[in-house]
């Protein structure tokens, strides 16, 4: 409690982020499946993720120019704008340049609350911080969709709510006591390196972002076609984002005691099954699509964190925040281009083939990830390293790694080295160090 009272301000900022985040998502794919086709509907969250994609590079350049606290203003103020042009411009077109914007913005917002995280918090309390993180990114999903669960229309004072929310957010950091952070250095992206050392993991993490990214832009549109009415719609995806959440604790345990290429593997093969009653009818009882749905999502989810927690076991701690950053891009990469693909397909053949995607990713990865294919020749000492559980691709940002507790000790001996070989003189360096 002491932890989570420490960094009340960031948390709360977290929360109003991924509140007004998720509504807007949500709102968007229910409006636009009214007036175009599921391939716009798909087009819009590409266009969030490609904003967030991009927005790993500005966000740093931005906050070694202005500093943190000017950054994340900017940042929400632009947000903010943006939320509110998709009500005064009825426009699709415009609406997904703004959906770019928008992506970009949330990412230099995320960059700021991770290194501010990062850098105030000490080795001994890093999982709580952490974990408090979590527990804000996903509560606030969570209760985006309850509150569209609640409204009864899709009307335009919806979009004044979702702005509110990012004009709220400015206010916890904006009055924060906390000592502002340094400025951030970019992490080198070694993406061919990493291909040869972890390709499971490259490969599970594209996957799963196309999955998650069509989760995230079309389930709306999914449970509208199957007639759910708007406050239905909202409840299906809490339910969905909820079991995503609370599945992360049960999966750390047995990432921590299965062998987590076989564990990606079986989670694959359990989705394909589970997934496929809804991809091949769509007229189910309401508590079983409910049902159906959080267990697809509690399984899917999984797929991310496993893919990371399997990489870091292969690879050394001082290069494991250049990991991040390459597997959040590769993440991003398949949440581009899985809506805008998943939605021309549902556009032809009906709402049942965002679960049948979601079959046939599983089925290769199941395919994919063979026990032939894992040599551990790439195992550091310490592996496997305790699991620690990620956010699901949309609340995050590369420097989040630099929260994980196991890479504490190598990665500051790491940057105190890198900082002495520029600034100290060599005859003077041994000592300074």
């Amino acid at each position: 409690m002491s932890v989570l009272k420490s960094f009340r301000s960031l948390y709360f900022a977290t929360l109003l982020m991924l509140l007004g985040s998720g509504l807007l998502s949500t709102y968007l794919a229910l409006n636009v499946a009214d007036r175009a086709s599921g391939i716009w509907v798909g087009a819009m969250m590409s266009s969030f993720y490609l904003g967030l994609v991009t927005g790993g590079k500005f966000g740093h350049r931005l906050i070694a120019q202005v500093g943190h606290i000017r950054a994340y203003v900017a940042s929400a103020g632009v947000v903010t704008a943006a939320v509110l042009g998709h009500g005064l411009i009825d426009n699709l077109w415009v609406w997904l340049l703004l959906r770019v914007i928008v992506g970009l913005g949330m990412m230099c917002l995320y960059m700021v609350i991770e290194s501010w995280l990062n850098e105030q918090s000490n080795s001994d309390e890093r999982g709580r911080v952490f974990s408090g993180y979590m527990m804000a990114s996903y509560l606030g999903s969570v209760i985006g969709q309850l509150m569209l669960a609640s409204l009864s229309n899709l009307e335009a004072q919806l979009l004044l709510l979702v702005a509110l929310c990012f004009s709220l957010c400015l206010v916890p950091v904006a009055l924060t006591k906390r000592i502002h952070p340094e400025p951030l250095k970019p992490a080198t992206l070694s993406p061919r390196y990493f291909y040869q050392q972890v390709p499971v993991s490259m490969f599970t993490s594209l996957i799963a972002g196309a999955i998650v990214g069509s989760f995230y832009g079309l389930a709306p549109l999914y449970a509208s076609r199957i007639g759910l009415p708007t406050q239905q719609v909202g409840l299906f995806m809490a339910v969905c984002v909820a079991a995503g959440f609370f599945v992360q604790a049960p999966l750390g345990y047995l990432s921590d005691n299965i062998d987590r290429s076989k564990l990606i593997r079986w989670c694959s093969i359990l989705l394909l099954f589970v997934a496929m009653p809804q991809a091949v009818n769509t007229d189910w009882p309401i508590w079983l699509t409910f049902s159906l749905g959080g267990l697809t999502c509690a399984l899917l989810f999984s797929l991310y964190p496993l893919a990371v927690a399997f990489a870091n076991d292969n690879i050394a701690a001082e290069k494991r925040v250049s990991l991040a950053a390459v597997l959040l891009t590769i993440f991003g990469l398949g949440a581009s281009i899985g809506p805008l693909l998943i939605g021309s397909l549902m556009r032809v053949f009906g709402p049942n083939m965002l679960f049948a995607f979601f079959c046939l990713s599983a089925a290769v990865i199941a395919i994919k990830i063979r026990p032939q294919v894992i040599t551990g020749d790439t195992l550091v000492e310490e592996a496997p390293l305790p699991h620690l559980a990620m956010p699901d691709g949309l609340a995050s940002s590369p420097l989040v790694a630099a929260l994980d507790p196991r890479v504490e000790e190598e990665y500051v001996l790491n940057q105190m080295h890198e900082y002495a070989m520029e600034h100290v003189p060599e005859e003077n360096e041994e000592q300074h160090y």
